[in-house]
């Protein structure tokens, strides 16, 4: 069985909704990061980062960052519905649009929710706020054209963990402001449409905003 670190504030959801999807049986061990938990001596002899989530495997071994959990997971139990396989088709443009995601538009909203990190001054965080959104905002504009060509889904009518990874991080945002503006992305339609497989990741999507306020 799996054992998953994470709680509020943090990405471990993603994560979580993965073991459901696959109905793999795991272990939620919640983190309090608000109270410094991650920083304690016994999380960090589980991982010397402090940073949450983790799984730990089976076999006993701590894996960590989000992406990497995510695609172990579907890859690992061949939930090939939400990853397709090495020789499927869509392989390379899932892991072009999943690594884009993780690379460029996490990143962005990493600087978005904690500028702190990234300002010697106190004053420059709600500059840095307001360059972290617009950079998101534009990646969000090219997903869209993208969309618009082949969508409704990032693989076409197929979706996948691109699809719930790119609706978290909406939701994270600015769901409605993001949706006025880009009406194709999939975080908007997962929330408005009643297609059975949608209908878990609208409700963890949901869980998470409400936890945010």
């Amino acid at each position: 069985m799996y054992i998953l670190y994470g709680g509020d504030f943090t990405r471990a959801p993603l994560v979580q909704w993965v073991l459901e999807e696959g109905k793999i049986d795991y272990e939620l061990r919640k983190i309090d990061i608000l109270n410094g938990e991650h920083r304690s001596a016994e999380f960090l002899a589980i991982n010397p980062a402090g940073l949450v989530p983790v799984l730990i495997t089976p076999e006993g071994e701590a894996l960590y960052e989000v992406a990497a959990l995510m695609l172990y997971l579907a890859e690992r139990h061949q939930l090939t519905e939400l990853a397709p396989a090495v020789t499927d088709p869509d392989r390379g443009l899932f892991l072009s649009t999943f690594f884009h995601i993780a690379g460029d538009i996490q990143s962005e909203m990493k600087r978005f929710h904690f500028p702190h990190r990234f300002s010697l001054r106190r004053h420059d965080d709600a500059a840095i706020q307001d360059l972290a959104k617009s950079m998101v905002l534009s990646r969000l504009s090219v997903m869209n054209t993208r969309l618009a060509a082949r969508g409704p889904y990032v693989l076409g009518s197929r979706f996948s963990l691109a699809d719930f990874y790119l609706s978290f991080w909406i939701a994270y945002l600015d769901r409605q402001a993001a949706c006025e503006q880009f009406h194709r992305l999939p975080g908007c339609t997962i929330w408005s449409d009643p297609v059975p497989v949608q209908r878990p990741i609208s409700r963890t999507l949901k869980r998470r905003r409400m936890r945010m306020r």
